[in-house]
């Protein structure tokens, strides 16, 4: 039953259990308490590395774009003191038309440099996002089975889909839009200081003000930011956890206590969300407020400076349009400046994934396995799932290529175990597993696995045809390899029965197959992969006895020449392995044929003895 199973009291003792609950599952979600700093932003900027020729005719547009923003107000002043209102003269209709051609080429060289810098920003922006999500989606493969054992499906999915895309506006638009905004507002001020430094030293005096308010709000901005991201990721591994075991819920009838559940996460990430949005949205109102005070300083101030004759009215109105342009890339940097604090909740998310090392490394010199005889040995093998633990104790076995081997044992004596090591999904404490005299941790995972053949007991079936399915063992085999595997697993006359054959669509985790039918196709997969050494973890458990039959008599034949491995509860179906390996709390019991075995009056006497007599009850 699931941990939310108990929560079955009045709200507020419910809540409590929830939030107890979320920091159990959840714990891998904890705030991550880093600094803001900019090293961790280039080092995401350094994924824009590869398109810096594209980028520089995008940055040229954005120069020419701000540069004719900047040029404009100016053409006002000399448009009202040259040609409307020239001091001592007659208002000049033809000058006013010659400033008013300029204004109208700037403006239409302003839309044509930002139209050309934002489409071209938004498809470089997009080629970065897939090489980041391409860069997490293949560095995660390659994690080793321990970082899954302690993470949540959802959790990870999260940090591929939701906090890469809440990169997005960075990369299409955020970092032109800082530097454009950067450069037009050190153009501003320049500009006004030249002309009237008194003038523009006033209207500028409420920047710092602004400045002081606004980043006492930065750190709470960031870690709202984080907790949002933490909700959502939250919400995507309840929801992944809630779709995997719709059946369990269902048959226990927990459909209104999951709900409950996923209400108060929902209700938890709404009120994140909403805190964050509106510490975001403060900024607005200090941008206004700091540009309305400064509008009055500038027309209290410059009506001085008129009647003084210090300015003239063109300059006043000059400084005006000016003031406009320098209040809005303000107020953008400030929403830029949220928009880092999100970028960087994401990212530190991000390449929390991306710093994981496996625990399973390869060796930089690490050697390709060339084609093996399939002598397998483990030599004083000790492992832990967890410090102290111990799952294998001093594991010794000496297996001959085309030996069976058949590993017995209750529950928790190791089986599972012994096999992970030998496809070095996880590494020994102590000891070492040697495939032909060679330490697996020696030679390359990928040359590894593909000479060692796993059917699990909790087959996987993939999204795609029938034919897919099998081909997943080996890519490269012909349709008339495929159709011979099968046929040798006894799979071909139930796939032909099928409304397409092999070319049946069947859905995630292949729903539409019984779970017979889907051992029979990993069986298929698995023997067109031709390994030199075959696992069957529990292979045969939800096939029935004619079945299994037909499958024991092509196993014969099948397995001939390769050295396999078997798990088996119906220890009917591994009487006939050339050696039966007893394991009990980590430790090998026994060892021998069934023959061998049933005369000691061991161990596995006791087990074949309470098998029968329940198959018998």
């Amino acid at each position: 039953m699931s941990t939310r199973a108990s929560h079955t009291t009045d709200h507020t003792d419910n809540s409590a259990k929830l939030n107890k609950n979320e920091r159990f599952i959840y714990q891998d979600d904890d705030a991550i308490e880093k600094p803001f700093n900019w090293s961790q932003m280039a080092r995401l900027f350094h994924y824009m590395k590869p398109y810096k020729k594209q980028l520089i005719p995008v940055f040229a547009s954005m120069v020419i774009g701000t540069l004719t923003r900047l040029g404009i107000p100016a053409l006002f002043i000399w448009a009202i003191d040259d040609a409307i209102q020239p001091e001592g003269k007659s208002a000049s209709i033809p000058l006013l038309f010659t400033y008013a051609g300029i204004m109208l080429a700037l403006y239409i060289l302003q839309w044509a440099s930002n139209n050309y810098r934002i489409k071209h920003i938004n498809i470089i922006g997009q080629k970065v996002i897939y090489d980041l999500r391409h860069h997490v989606f293949s560095h995660i493969q390659k994690l080793s089975f321990r970082f899954y054992d302690k993470r949540p499906a959802g959790s990870v999915l999260v940090r591929i889909t939701n906090d890469v895309n809440a990169l997005q506006d960075l990369f299409t638009n955020g970092v032109v839009n800082l530097m454009m905004d950067c450069v037009q507002l050190v153009g501003i001020v320049i500009i006004l200081l030249i002309w009237n430094f008194k003038l523009g030293l006033a209207v500028m005096i409420t920047v710092p003000l602004m400045f002081v308010v606004s980043t006492s709000l930065r750190k709470r901005i960031r870690f709202a930011w984080q907790d949002v991201r933490m909700k959502q990721s939250r919400i995507n591994s309840h929801l992944n956890e809630s779709i995997q075991g719709m059946k369990v819920t269902q048959a226990y009838v927990q459909e209104k206590d999951n709900y409950k559940f996923f209400e108060h996460m929902n209700t938890v990430n709404v009120k994140a969300w909403n805190k964050a949005s509106a510490m975001n949205q403060a900024f607005g109102p200090i941008i206004e407020l700091t540009s309305a005070l400064g509008t009055l300083i500038l027309f209290w101030y410059g009506s001085y400076l008129i009647q003084h004759d210090v300015i003239t009215i063109g300059l006043l109105v000059g400084f005006a349009n000016y003031i406009g342009n320098f209040w809005d890339p303000i107020n953008r940097l400030g929403q830029m400046y949220n928009q880092l604090l999100i970028a960087m909740a994401s990212s530190e998310r991000i390449f929390e994934f991306i710093d994981e090392k496996p625990t399973v490394g390869e060796l930089e010199q690490a050697k390709e396995l060339p084609p093996i005889r399939g002598d397998v040995q483990f030599d004083s093998i000790v492992f832990e799932y967890e410090a102290g633990r111990p799952a294998l104790k001093g594991i010794s076995l000496n297996v001959k290529a085309g030996q069976s081997i058949a590993l017995v044992g209750h529950t928790g004596s190791g089986k599972s175990t012994i096999i992970n090591l030998l496809c070095r999904f996880y590494d020994p404490v102590q000891g070492r597993v040697l495939i032909d005299g060679q330490d697996i941790r020696d030679i390359s995972t990928a040359s590894l696995r593909s000479q060692v053949g796993i059917v699990l007991q909790d087959t996987f079936i993939f999204s795609g045809t029938i034919r897919d399915n099998i081909r997943y063992g080996r890519l490269d085999a012909t349709d008339a390899e495929i159709v011979a595997a099968a046929t040798a697993v006894h799979a071909h006359d139930f796939i032909m029965n099928l409304p397409d054959g092999y070319d049946t669509q069947v859905e995630e985790r292949g729903n539409v197959l019984s779970m017979g039918q889907r051992q029979l196709l990993s069986f298929a997969r698995a023997l067109l992969a031709d390994p030199r050494v075959l696992i069957l973890d529990e292979a045969t458990a939800s096939i029935d006895t004619e079945t299994e039959l037909k499958i024991q008599e092509a196993l014969k034949t099948l397995l001939a020449g390769r050295t396999s491995f078997m798990i088996a509860h119906r220890l009917s179906t591994i009487r006939h392995a050339d050696q039966i390996v007893v394991l009990d709390h980590g430790v090998i019991m026994e060892q021998g044929t069934h023959d061998e075995l049933l005369a000691k009056g061991g161990i596995y006497y006791g087990l074949i003895d309470a098998q029968y007599r329940f198959l018998s009850a």
